[in-house]
Parts: C-alpha cells; structure tokens; sequence
C-alpha cells in the first residue's frame, strides 16, 4: 500500500510540473468581443464617437466649409479599400434606391453625408442618409449579390437598421456590424455594373480594408 501511495504522488508531482512547463491554452474571446472582431477593437458608443471625432479633426481638416452648421453626429464615410466616399444612389431604380455605395472621390455634400444616431437602450447605431432623410436598412431578403446591401429606404428604425460601431484607435479606422444578420459591413471592389463599390453586411469577420472605414466629422 505504501508502494502505490508513492507512486501515485510521483505521478501528481508530474502532472504538476507538466502543467507549469507546458504553453497556456489560447485564452478564449473576451465576453464584450464577439466572434470577428479582432484584438484592439472596441464598441463604440456615443461619447466615445464624440471623443474621437474631436481628436480626428486635430489630424486632419474637416469636409465642410467653416461657417457651416453641423451637428458632430453628422458623417462622411470613406472606404479604406477604395479611398471613396460611400454615397446613397437616391435616383436608382427600384430594387435598389436608395443603395449605399462608397464611389464618391469626394465630400459633395448631402448625398455623401450621414447621422449617426446613438440609442442608449440597444448600444446601437442608426443611419440616416441627409440625402433622402431614410435610415439605411440591410435588405437580407435580397438574394443574389444584392442579398444585405444597405439601402436607406426605412422610415423608421428596428431590427434591420441597427448597426454596432466599432473602433481601432491604432489604425484610426472604424468597423460596423449588423445587428440583424451579425455581419461587417463590406465594400464591394469587385463588384461590376450598378452594384460596384456597393456596401454589404456579408462578411462574418473585420479581415482587412473591405470592412474598415474611416469617418470624416463634417463640423467645422
């Protein structure tokens, strides 16, 4: 009995020390980082929008021109794989009027400019587009390469018009997720036709510049 008694604590110590030398386990994905959502970034809420935009117009000059009136919610969205500004196709046909798609080369003016509105209760973002006064909602019924375009066509907000803001302050460059499909939102650069440079929320992960977009304050 004292043999096994050994033996037995032989192998405990050994478990141990094993345990000690061996390399930690991958730690697993912190509770307020959902899947897709790489290392150094954070949600975004109203305050800390704020916050960012008042160090970005330290860094870089803003779009609109100085005497002009602007709420600091008030922003252009420019895509980091193509350097355009995503603007909202008012005069396309339907299906698709009122289709989000970063081809702008430059700030022109409402067509190119959004509201971001914060609701506290949800976390979320809703989207208007200045250009047609319609929250930009992502159409998961389409289907094809239409299916989760973001078109502002929604008079009101709900599910298919909230989006999480995300932000990296190393790369200064923001994220949005979808809160209807979970998805990033994505520029389409290889898009052809009337969809090219096109906006989806179809990309389950923050890969790279398709889904990273910089936000320009147009506040003076």
């Amino acid at each position: 009995m004292r043999r096994m008694t050994s033996v037995v604590l032989s192998l405990s110590a050994l478990l141990a020390v094993s345990a000690l030398s061996a390399p930690a386990a991958a730690a697993a994905p912190s509770a307020d980082r959902p899947a897709g959502v790489p290392a150094g970034w954070e949600a975004v809420d109203a305050a800390d929008l704020a916050r960012i935009g008042e160090e970005a117009d330290a860094r870089r000059a803003p779009l609109a021109a100085e005497d002009a009136a602007a709420e600091p919610e008030l922003l252009a969205v420019e895509s980091v794989a193509n350097g355009r500004f995503a603007a909202t196709e008012v005069n396309y046909a339907a299906p698709n009027t009122g289709v989000l798609r970063a081809r702008s080369t430059e700030f022109g003016g409402s067509w190119e400019s959004f509201a971001f509105e914060w609701d506290e209760t949800t976390q979320t973002y809703a989207l208007k587009s200045l250009a047609n006064n319609r929250y930009v909602a992502v159409e998961k019924n389409y289907t094809g390469s239409a299916q989760n375009v973001l078109r502002a066509r929604s008079t009101s907000v709900g599910g298919w018009e909230r989006f999480v803001l995300y932000y990296s302050e190393s790369l200064d460059r923001y994220a949005l997720q979808s809160t209807l499909n979970g998805l990033f939102v994505t520029m389409e650069n290889s898009y052809t036709g009337t969809l090219q440079y096109a906006l989806r929320a179809r990309s389950a992960d923050i890969t790279g510049s398709w889904e990273e977009f910089v936000l320009h304050p147009l506040a003076a």
